[in-house]
């Protein structure tokens, strides 16, 4: 009974650690709305796993920026993983935890609030995953596909996994195990894929992105090299078993207070990260602040960075303070002479912009954006942030109606041009670009040519041999350049530049914003408590693999247990 006391005190603990999360990891927010998992168990005793993940991300969460992948074994190589969004190439990654996942880094083109994005990822190799049968003779292999926090994702998700079963295996040799508990299926359908292997196939359309799934398969084991599978774990005899059960069983639980704690700080901790705007600004005054620029605006309303680096590209060539030279790798070179009348923050975006070190660069460039929030949330002082976002969200609605009601292509290219930087403070801005610009021809504007050099050319020589196309004066007396284009190819030029520039000028954007956010949102300082103990920052959410050891109620268990994170 005394050993059931404090067992149950454990227990206890560790319900009380996970009710006192603070409030800020539930920022997180968005739909799975679809998992497809294809497992290729190889002849060589390897797996080849291919995930695809459609995530919807709700109109007020932060943008997804990481990807969480839990790694069914620590016997894989960073190089055999690859990944893209919206078949934009994801170009880095990194384990965590000692690999017990990998995070992608999706940069420029992080999932923005309120928008869908496809993420592919391909681990061309993973070891350590089958295991002795209950039956002699045969291999086992158990696969759990990898699931996200449920204080993050919610809805249902339509999750297929396929098991493709090693070359050469029969169809009446393999022996498929029970579905998982409300699985809608007793047993996965059967068939042969393009190459002739053997397929189990489980699918639920309501299935949801939170729970471990474990889906299991035997077959002989004559089909893989022999050497290769492991023993399951059996325990150890009973007298035994009773002697050190209970003392592990309370240092599990010990282990899993202190783990939860600090996965909990790294989670808040990146979580933070991307919030640069200082607690401050959010003292309520009285009044709007009118006046800002859509720059300035774009960080009271803490857009992402990149969009925000993005904006003031935009700002100083369309005023032909700089131009872009090449855009893979991305060079921008100061115009001579510089007009007069620019922004503080835009002389400085061009000097650091400009220079060649990357090092150097990114760390210019954070000294701009941590200059430009300190100025933001100085002239905010004595008015209020509520008020404050709203005349400016209302504004870039503005704008966006200017354009989606114009009568002409002329026109509506016009009030794009001039309202841009407005529109792009819309959650929705992808989205609506490509409905705004489904049709019809979009007139360039003369700076064009300065920020996409390469287009801008092509484009000209096409409209040599084209009808001319008339120009259309703005009330600012910048005219129209005669070089159009079809809607739809402005649109996917325009959305890849604003996705690609960011990642052009700094290495990584998570990075970035971090090293901001160390300075203009630093965590606060937390004593530590007389006795010893320990105290974590706040941050991103992240995603944390089991221990796959395994327990797993199966005779061989190859778990891909996984989970948290966007």
């Amino acid at each position: 009974m005394r050993r059931l006391g404090i067992c149950a005190l454990l227990i206890s603990l560790v319900a009380l650690s996970l009710a006192v999360q603070p409030a800020g990891a539930q920022d997180y927010s968005f739909s799975l709305d679809q998992e497809t998992v294809d497992v290729y168990w190889e002849a060589d005793g390897t797996a080849r796993i291919e995930y695809v993940f459609v995530f919807t991300n709700d109109p007020s969460a932060p943008a997804i920026a990481l990807v969480d992948v839990g790694m069914p074994s620590h016997d894989y190589s960073l190089s055999d993983i690859s990944g893209t969004v919206n078949d934009q190439a994801i170009r880095q990654a990194t384990t965590l935890e000692s690999g017990d996942w990998v995070e992608l880094v999706l940069g420029s083109n992080a999932i923005q609030p309120g928008a869908s994005g496809t993420v592919r990822v391909w681990i061309s190799r993973v070891g350590g995953l089958l295991y002795t049968s209950d039956t002699a003779g045969d291999a086992s292999a158990v696969f759990a596909p990898t699931y996200f926090g449920r204080q993050y994702v919610h809805g249902t998700t339509d999750l297929t996994v396929t098991f493709h079963l090693p070359p050469g295996v029969q169809p009446d040799e393999p022996r498929w195990h029970d579905s998982p508990s409300g699985w809608p299926q007793d047993q996965p359908t059967t068939g042969l894929d393009s190459q002739g292997r053997v397929t189990y196939q489980w699918h639920n359309p309501s299935a949801n992105g939170y729970t471990q799934y474990a889906f299991g398969a035997d077959f002989p084991a004559q089909y893989v090299p022999s050497g290769l599978l492991q023993q399951p774990y059996t325990g150890t005899a009973a007298g035994t078993a009773s002697g050190i059960l209970f003392p592990l069983m309370c240092l599990g639980l010990f282990i899993a207070i202190v783990g939860g704690w600090i996965a909990l700080a790294v989670i808040l901790d990146r979580r933070r990260r991307l919030a640069y705007l200082p607690p401050k600004i959010s003292i309520e005054g009285h009044g709007i602040k009118r006046g800002l620029t859509a720059v300035e605006a774009a960080v009271l309303l803490e857009t992402p960075l990149d969009r925000v680096l993005t904006m003031m590209l935009f700002s100083v060539v369309k005023k032909n303070a700089a131009r872009v030279v090449t855009e893979t790798p991305l060079q921008i070179e100061k115009s001579s002479p510089v007009p007069e009348g620019l922004h503080d923050y835009e002389t400085a975006f061009i000097e650091g912009a400009i220079l060649s070190d990357p090092r150097k660069r990114q760390t210019a460039l954070q000294g701009v954006v941590i200059d430009l929030v300190k100025s933001v949330q100085q002239k905010m002082k004595g008015f209020s942030l509520r008020e404050t976002r709203d005349y400016y969200k209302t504004i870039t609605n503005k704008a966006w109606q200017e354009v989606e009601q114009a009568g002409t292509p002329e026109i509506r290219s016009q009030k794009f041009d001039e309202g841009l930087e407005w529109t792009m403070l819309d959650r929705d801005f992808d989205e609506r670009t490509r409905r705004t610009f489904s049709s019809g021809p979009v007139f360039l504007p003369i700076w064009w040519g300065s920020y996409r050099p390469s287009m801008a050319r092509g484009t000209v020589t096409a409209a040599r041999g084209a009808a001319p196309a008339p120009s259309q004066p703005s009330s600012s007396g910048r005219g129209l350049s005669v070089p159009h284009l079809p809607g739809s190819d402005f649109a996917a030029s325009l959305l890849t530049g604003v996705r690609n520039t960011a990642g052009g000028l700094v290495a990584n954007i998570t990075g970035f914003t971090g090293g901001v956010t160390s300075r203009t949102n630093p965590p606060p300082v937390v004593a530590k408590p007389k006795g010893g103990g320990w105290s974590g920052g706040a941050g991103m959410g992240g995603g944390h693999s089991c221990a796959c050891a395994c327990a797993c109620a199966c005779a061989g268990c190859a778990c891909a247990c996984a989970g948290g994170g966007r």
